[in-house]
């Protein structure tokens, strides 16, 4: 599962033949986190005449969730191209929105197609990509005296303590890439036990 995902949103503008098409790429892990997205731009650019988008969540070469919307447009010439930019790039999680004001001059399903493409193409020129790196929530119960190193082991994992709870031992909930957990518990053998998920 060797893919790229997005590090943070971008935004571009293109012009063609006075049509204005803003895009906006946002990373996403839902379909939920990515129609929020494309609310929002509806309410910033209520006047547009489009709002067309495509998104992938998980893997876009073996793809659990997609989905694109032409709204509008006439069929296959704009969600369709902004996601086959998405899938020929494999980049996943993220979701592409291009907003178009529409500028009196008729593109054409050709002209329409190649103007989407590129939009997205635009945003994706913009894009800081990072691997995916699977990641993973678990659990660590230490002792009070070993609490320190464990924070340490799993900050040098280069993972996040997301909570951490005391009572007669602590109990630190930390999410790190799947692929360290093995090394986590290596080192973690004689400071903490390392549990399943939460």
């Amino acid at each position: 599962m060797s893919y790229q995902t997005l590090k943070h949103a971008v935004t571009t503008r293109l012009e063609i033949k006075k049509s204005d098409f803003i895009t906006y790429a946002y990373p996403v892990t839902s379909r939920e986190q990515a129609m929020f997205h494309v609310e929002q731009l509806r309410q910033k650019y209520a006047d547009a005449r489009h709002h067309c988008w495509a998104y992938i969540i998980g893997d876009p070469n073996n793809t659990t969730s997609a989905g694109f919307d032409d709204d509008g447009e006439p069929n296959g010439t704009a969600g369709r191209p902004i996601l086959n930019v998405l899938q020929h790039k494999s980049i996943g999680n993220v979701i592409i929105i291009v907003v178009r004001y529409f500028g009196g001059i008729k593109l054409g399903a050709g002209g329409l197609t190649r103007a989407y493409a590129g939009s997205a193409q635009a945003a994706v020129d913009e894009m800081i990509l990072l691997p995916y790196v699977p990641m993973t929530q678990v659990q660590i119960l230490a002792e009070f005296a070993t609490e320190a190193q464990c924070r340490y082991v799993v900050e040098s994992l280069n993972g996040s303590i997301d909570d951490v709870t005391y009572s007669k031992q602590v109990t630190l909930t930390v999410t790190l890439a799947e692929a360290d957990i093995d090394s986590l518990k290596e080192r973690l053998a004689m400071d903490g036990r390392v549990l399943d998920k939460p």
